[in-house]
């Protein structure tokens, strides 16, 4: 039986994987926008700004099939394990990891479980604001868990991606989207130089992500 089930839960993360792209397509017509960097078959940690919980959904649909089969999401378990429907959700069907933000116990170390994921052979998409930004600043600092994961794995490739628009096309409290055109940019890779301190590669890597922000007129003013 649990051969079984385990079939069941692979076919349906490919159903709705598929279904979910299919469906930021249709919504927000997303258009993936290749900026120093390709895609390609190498184990990766994509980094990105994050505003909404369409963010990984949106990122997603930018990957190819197989790319994106292999790639997983890092959630808080706070709010993703607060019930089991929303762990269903996390876990089951969108095949994402969940992290404890917040943490005593050893086993509960977020990189400890993230590592786990990279030494099967899997990428990573991260949020390393470490919560959704409500400001209104474009980027909010860095968390260190970037630059753990960067130094335990530096065979990974860091990739940077600019999510835009997605946080008005699903809002915070929000459940159906706004339609509305919305770009993934994708970055030249990053890594930690040789004798680089943590908070020089973090500031790094976070103006690497800024730079991918597109310009409005407002910001040229």
């Amino acid at each position: 039986m649990p051969g079984f089930r385990q079939t069941g839960l692979k076919l349906m993360r490919m159903a709705t994987s598929a279904g979910l792209s299919g469906l930021a397509w249709a919504i927000t017509g997303v258009r993936p926008i290749w900026f120093g960097s390709r895609p390609s078959d190498r184990q990766r940690i994509y980094f990105a700004n994050h505003a909404s919980h369409g963010d990984f959904i949106l990122l997603a649909a930018c990957l190819e099939p197989r790319h994106r089969a292999r790639t997983r999401a890092v959630a808080a378990a706070d709010y993703w394990g607060k019930s089991r429907l929303r762990r269903f959700i996390a876990e089951d069907m969108l095949s994402s990891v969940l992290i404890h933000r917040v943490w005593t116990d050893p086993s509960q170390n977020p990189i400890t479980a993230m590592l786990d994921v990279l030494d099967r052979g899997e990428s990573l998409l991260i949020f390393p604001e470490g919560t959704r930004n409500m400001t209104d600043e474009p980027l909010l600092k860095f968390r260190s868990g970037l630059y753990n994961l960067a130094v335990a794995r530096p065979e990974v490739e860091l990739v940077p991606c600019w999510l835009e628009n997605i946080s008005r096309v699903l809002p915070k409290g929000h459940f159906l989207p706004v339609p509305l055109l919305c770009r993934v940019i994708f970055g030249p890779p990053v890594a930690v130089l040789p004798g680089e301190d943590r908070r020089a590669f973090l500031d790094r890597a976070h103006a690497a992500l800024l730079a991918l922000r597109p310009r409005r007129a407002s910001d040229r003013r």
